[in-house]
């Protein structure tokens, strides 16, 4: 069962993993810092095999959202389609026809960023800036678009329902720092300053395992526990992210706070976040060839202001 914190622990946390300051008090990269052009040289030299997996799922109408948190799956629609050209729309152009498209969607809703913005604790987020910079038009401190060339670096996956001998965590199951630990060492990896740790839960695997997205959305999920909060830090990673909705084990193991982990690693250490990464494939790859380091490149789309970013990552070995 999870352990059980009080918003006392998780202040006493958030206090101590506390960053605001310490690139200077105009920042809004938080740990996204720790990537230095030296750490993108060594993670560039990781490319050996050429293979390349994408950790995004498909970005349509079968996705997870229900409307929980007001979020729903994108909606794809034509603005120009064949339709068009045979019953003559274009042609007042000569010889060239087109079709066009647009998507309308939470930021949000499938693989996707949070935003140092994206959190506010006692009306504050990341490196103190107040909770009305961002207003009805956006973010005027820690926008998305401030990552937009700095997510390139060494990314590690480590395999938690591998590790314990399963297919996948229950749902409120709790990842704890020897979990991490004990994954990490059966990949035979290190995890270092600037880096990028992808921590699968399997809760995707389960979902297509039972065809069936369920609560995924803001329901019970396995994830990382408040203790987690201390590895990462300590360990200096540029991010984190996983397979799960919110990265957090679900229900949490706090009464009093809801994603105890966002208020500490979010709004008070700076830590990038991403959330329902598809790690299937990488990591059954990572199983069949012993390597679970790789190149990851995942710069989230540039838009200004914004509290969070859709996002295509690449590992690439």
């Amino acid at each position: 069962m999870p352990e059980k914190y009080t918003m006392d622990d998780v202040k006493s946390l958030s206090q101590k993993y506390k960053n605001w300051g310490k690139w200077g008090a105009s920042d809004q990269l938080g740990t996204l810092n720790y990537i230095t052009s030296e750490k993108v040289i060594d993670a560039a030299k990781l490319v050996k095999q050429g293979k390349t997996f994408s950790l995004a799922i498909p970005f349509d109408d079968k996705g997870p959202q229900t409307g929980s948190f007001g979020r729903f799956n994108p909606i794809h629609f034509m603005l120009q389609d064949g339709g068009d050209i045979i019953a003559g729309a274009q042609n007042h152009l000569p010889t060239i026809r087109y079709t066009d498209d647009a998507v309308t969607m939470p930021l949000q809703c499938a693989t996707q960023w949070d935003a140092l913005a994206h959190i506010m604790y006692e009306d504050r987020m990341y490196n103190g800036f107040a909770a009305n910079e961002v207003t009805s038009s956006g973010a005027k401190k820690n926008g998305i678009e401030n990552a937009k060339s700095k997510i390139i670096t060494r990314g590690v996956l480590l395999d938690i329902p591998r590790y314990k001998g399963k297919n996948w965590l229950e749902p409120g199951e709790a990842i704890y720092p020897a979990d991490l630990d004990g994954a990490a060492a059966k990949a035979k990896v290190s995890i270092g300053t600037g880096d990028i740790v992808l921590v699968r839960t399997g809760q995707i695997a389960q979902v297509r395992a039972e065809k069936n997205w369920g609560t995924y959305s803001g329901g019970p999920a396995p994830g990382l526990g408040v203790a987690c909060a201390a590895w990462l830090c300590e360990k200096q990673v540029a991010g984190y992210a996983t397979d799960t909705w919110g990265t957090e084990v679900i229900p949490n193991e706090t009464l009093d706070v809801f994603q105890p982990l966002h208020v500490i690693l979010i709004v008070h250490a700076g830590m990038l976040v991403g959330e329902i990464f598809d790690l299937e494939e990488l990591a059954d790859d990572c199983a069949r060839d012993g390597i679970a380091e790789f190149l990851f490149v995942a710069p989230p789309l540039p838009i200004t202001g914004a509290v969070g970013s859709p996002v295509n990552p690449q590992a690439i070995k």
